[in-house]
């Protein structure tokens, strides 16, 4: 009919006022169908998991042929070359402790064949208690001292890991040496800085300059036809 004629010229009208003198990878309708071919590409990409640390499998709760969730738990992964060691000191203890100052370990797993060595990189800032859900008080008039421990954190050698695997919860023995404890004879002391930021990784950034190169070839060859 007359009226669906009109009705389809003012549409026309109106499409062609919308990319008048806009490029064609400008163009509304292009730039949402470029956006919706990257997501489905990402997707895509990300049914291939990496793990975002070298390490082991650990508190696995997914079987081979289970269907999965986007956000679903799979597993967790221990790392194998950043671990550390709580060593939980006496407050009597920690008068020469120092951030840097070196530490060696010997773990049960091993015995003393086998020395681990790392470095204090950090001493809490309250007892193994203090941060509980419920810390502990003191009645009135019980004044009866008990001493209390800091957990001090220990970095390790992430070559040592390699060539002795530790397990998550293992019984350490920590020797800290406090021989110097002045920091302006040793200026490593208070010094944490390590090769790489704890729990970094590369494997989960996903280079996309491959489908933003195949998106615009398909806006360039459409655009000469």
């Amino acid at each position: 009919s007359k009226a669906a004629l009109n009705a389809a010229i003012q549409a026309y009208k109106a499409n062609k006022a919308l990319v008048m003198n806009t490029p064609l990878n400008r163009q509304p309708q292009v730039v949402e169908a470029a956006d919706a071919t990257k997501e489905a590409w990402l997707a895509l990409k990300r049914t291939d998991i990496k793990s975002p640390v070298t390490g082991y499998i650990a508190q696995r709760s997914v079987q081979v042929g289970e269907t999965v969730s986007p956000g679903q738990s799979l597993m967790a992964v221990v790392p194998a070359r950043q671990m550390w060691v709580n060593a939980n000191f006496k407050e009597t203890q920690l008068t020469d402790v120092r951030i840097g100052q070196s530490v060696n370990i010997i773990s049960d797993l091993y015995g003393e064949n086998v020395v681990f060595h790392g470095r204090v990189t950090g001493i809490n800032m309250g007892t193994g208690n203090a941060f509980s859900l419920l810390p502990a008080q003191n009645a009135t008039g019980n004044w009866i001292k008990i001493v209390q421990r800091v957990p001090v954190e220990v970095s390790l050698d992430p070559k040592e890991l390699m060539e002795h695997p530790l397990r998550i919860g293992l019984s350490m023995t920590a020797t800290i040496d406090t021989k110097n404890e002045d920091i302006a004879e040793m200026p490593e002391l208070a010094s944490t800085v390590t090769s790489m930021p704890a729990y970094t990784s590369k494997a989960l950034v996903i280079d996309t300059s491959p489908i933003e190169k195949e998106i615009s070839n398909i806006i360039s060859h459409n655009g000469q036809l």
